[in-house]
């Protein structure tokens, strides 16, 4: 079918419009970043909202693919070397100088809301590593396509931030025993346990991919709502993968959730040592992690029972404000990413030397009003 290609200012995103059979539209978004495995900029948050919100006004347009450029992944998170510069700057002036993390986080999580919400199908790609920022886009979409080497991350915990970018309703709606493991270790999880966790909707042969990117342009769509989804369904449906890795998060038990403070939840997933080597590196990440990150995520996963969607973004950018400003974050991208020493200078040695009130401060709004007050009104 006939392809228009919207050329933009910049190539970290490329857009598309594919004229369907029957004359509506397939909007194409990619991450265009290869070389750092499409890691988000604020830059290709800034190109994507406007054409999503271009795209959800535009009668003719039916439904929005999102995928990463190349095979190695979707998208590997934020642009943290960035938002270590800016952090750094804010640290060494004693004052903001540099707005850029505010921003980005603000913006993100926005983009993040949009895609929850759309009005349209929205189809995302997740082959290879999904993480942070990518994690946060494919979450957030209707269709959520893995392949059998989606690798799915929320390692924030190894780095001294939170699970974000929308990770707190993912975490809400995985079984809870799954939530805590998952998101107190730091873990990367298979396409059977993304699965497991409700990140995907369905795992394709990733020897497909590209003949599903063809495929979908080949579809009808209507423009209602319901008949397309099912449609983009039952497509997807044609291309499922026999070749799901076996399941390493069944050998959770549904019990660690029985512990209720920070300590014994920490001790209840200790004790599952010895269980498989992908736990025991699970637990060695949650044994050198940053304790203010996993108590973060333990209190984290305790509120977001009660939020609403709009609510649990407006309590990450709550967190991710304090991160901006506190050091911890700032000390981790310094050891995994600027001098790569591996060797980060925590502010808590143990969870037990942990502060509960170092805990809270970071649940506490820094400003009058969240900059997210509006979503969801």
């Amino acid at each position: 079918m006939g392809e228009r290609l919207i050329i933009m200012a910049s190539d970290s995103v490329l857009f598309s419009q594919y004229t369907l059979p029957g004359g509506r539209i397939l909007a194409h978004a990619e991450l265009n970043v290869p070389s750092t495995l499409n890691s988000l900029s604020l830059e290709m948050i800034d190109l994507l909202q406007p054409k999503l919100d271009e795209w959800a006004a535009t009668t003719g347009i039916a439904a929005v693919l999102i995928n990463g450029s190349g095979d190695r992944a979707f998208c590997a998170g934020g642009d943290i070397q960035a938002l270590y510069h800016s952090i750094r700057r804010n640290h060494e002036a004693g004052k903001v100088v540099d707005r850029y993390p505010f921003d980005f986080f603000e913006r993100e999580y926005r983009l993040d809301y949009c895609l929850h919400t759309y009005p349209k199908p929205v189809v995302v790609l997740g082959n290879g590593v999904v993480m942070g920022g990518g994690l946060g886009i494919l979450s957030a979409a209707s269709h959520r396509v893995l392949t059998e080497k989606s690798r799915v991350a929320i390692p924030e915990i190894t780095i001294g931030l939170f699970p974000d970018a929308g990770t707190t309703w993912l975490l809400k709606n995985m079984p809870e025993h799954l939530a805590v493991f998952t998101g107190m270790t730091g873990s990367h999880c298979n396409a059977a346990d993304a699965m497991a966790c409700g990140v995907g909707t369905v795992v394709v042969d990733s020897t497909r991919v590209a003949e599903i990117r063809e495929g979908i342009r080949q579809i009808i769509l209507t423009g209602n709502r319901i008949q397309d989804d099912r449609r983009l369904v039952e497509f997807l449906a044609q291309f499922t993968s026999a070749k799901l890795p076996a399941s390493e998060l069944a050998a959770i038990p549904q019990s660690l959730t029985a512990a209720t403070s920070l300590i014994e939840t920490a001790a209840a997933i200790r004790k599952l040592e010895g269980t498989s080597a992908w736990i025991d590196r699970c637990i060695g990440a949650m044994k050198t992690g940053c304790a203010t990150s996993i108590g973060v995520v333990h209190e984290q996963i305790r509120r977001c029972k009660s939020l609403t969607l709009a609510d649990a973004f407006r309590m990450e950018m709550v967190i991710a404000t304090h991160c901006a400003t506190n050091s911890e974050f700032a000390e981790g991208v310094r050891a995994l990413l600027i001098d790569k020493d591996n060797a980060p200078k925590w502010k808590y040695l143990s969870l037990e030397a942990l502060s509960t009130s170092h805990v809270q401060s970071h649940f506490s709004a820094p400003w009058p009003k969240n900059p997210l007050a509006d979503l969801g009104v």
